[in-house]
């Protein structure tokens, strides 16, 4: 079997990586947003009926309550939070992905699908609901569950799409 001979080999560049990885988790969060919202519009999120805050909300409201000792109360304030919530972890996550990619090629295989399905386990399986933001996982439908999957596979998709672009860039 022949090596494969179309793989980017190059000396690690923290830098270079860190920056390629902050530009994929902003476009990479964008990508999943808008991926929900059209799925919201097709009839497709199973969370569109439910009265409950996203988990992004939650966690916005308990930086609020110990940084200000309130909640957010109204809703346009509520989802610019989450919003907020959603983009710097999202970002991190990138900035992460990106250093570990300089390091660790193999970290990108399936164009980014295995960070997608990694993020999805670690956060919405895992530390959501440890920390109470969520219901555990055994209490979730597996719409839900699904739905989240697909979610972070758009995200991870998305970020090493742009993380290579952007990672290329260093070369010229």
């Amino acid at each position: 079997m022949m090596a494969d001979t179309t793989a980017v080999t190059r000396k690690p560049n923290l830098l270079a990586g860190a920056l390629a990885g902050l530009a994929a988790g902003l476009v990479a969060s964008f990508a999943m947003s808008q991926a929900q919202a059209i799925a919201g519009k097709l009839g497709l999120d199973p969370s569109a009926d439910s009265d409950e805050d996203p988990a992004t909300v939650k966690a916005a409201q308990a930086v609020s309550r110990s940084a200000r000792g309130m909640e957010l109360q109204d809703p346009s304030s509520k989802e610019l939070a989450g919003s907020a919530v959603h983009y710097v972890t999202g970002t991190l996550l990138g900035v992460a992905y990106g250093i570990a990619a300089e390091y660790r090629p193999e970290t990108t295989v399936g164009a980014g699908t295995a960070f997608g399905l990694g993020t999805s386990l670690l956060l919405d399986e895992a530390a959501v609901p440890a920390v109470g933001l969520s219901a555990p996982p055994t209490e979730i439908d597996a719409g839900t569950h699904a739905f989240g999957l697909a979610s972070h596979i758009v995200f991870g998709l998305a970020a090493e799409g742009t993380r290579k672009l952007v990672r290329d860039l260093f070369d010229d």
